[in-house]
């Protein structure tokens, strides 16, 4: 009987709602640091790259050479987003097939997108690290911790997938970024909602002995 109950309480699995004050303030500041960083990331996104894209003159086709040299007498650089007449989302990264018949690994493109793809992942797993700690620690099934859990990372890959695509085989490949970044702010406010509530909010239910 003294087996059967200590078996019991050393497969119990601690849960947010039980941690102590100090842990609770340490999981609220990294929930609300982290939401701040993606405002400001969302923010970046709608003001740098789908106002630019969609909603700005330029995006019409409209540019500075369109208007007879009419300005402030700078010429922007042939490259430049406004210069293509698109916005941002679409001219980060163009597909140069003139320097894919050279060796493409000796590119600036190539060199660069390893250079995104290393900080990025680095950068943004340690996030989904932080993030997957308070996940596992969520009072909900095991199989659906294990997909809040799974997806951020998943999503971090279709988002690197999609700009590989988009510097070399079309910029359309930009849609991918949806889906790539979708399951990880779809994940971070289930997350950070349902462990805010179940620390501070969700009543503890006390054992019966």
């Amino acid at each position: 009987m003294t087996h059967s109950t200590n078996g019991q309480q050393s497969s119990a699995r601690m849960t947010l709602g039980m941690m102590p004050i100090p842990a609770k303030a340490l999981t609220t500041c990294v929930i609300v640091t982290l939401a701040i960083a993606m405002f400001g990331a969302l923010g970046q996104i709608v003001v740098h790259d789908i106002i630019t894209t969609f909603f700005s003159p330029e995006a019409s086709g409209t540019t500075t050479h369109d208007m007879g040299g009419q300005g402030d007498g700078m010429e922007e650089p042939a490259n430049s987003p406004s210069s293509e007449g698109r916005g941002d989302l679409f001219s980060d990264l163009t597909v140069k097939k003139e320097a894919l018949a050279e060796s493409f690994y000796k590119g600036e493109q190539f060199v660069w997108l390893l250079k995104w793809t290393h900080i990025h992942l680095f950068g943004m797993n340690m996030i989904f690290i932080f993030l997957g700690v308070i996940t596992f620690m969520l009072d909900v099934g095991s199989r659906f911790r294990t997909w809040l859990i799974v997806l951020p990372f998943v999503g971090v890959l279709i988002d690197i997938v999609a700009m590989w695509l988009k510097g070399y085989v079309s910029p359309i490949f930009f849609w991918l970024h949806a889906p790539g970044g979708g399951a990880f702010g779809f994940v971070f406010v289930y997350v950070s909602l349902r462990a805010l509530w179940e620390m501070w909010l969700k009543p503890v239910q006390q054992e019966s002995i």
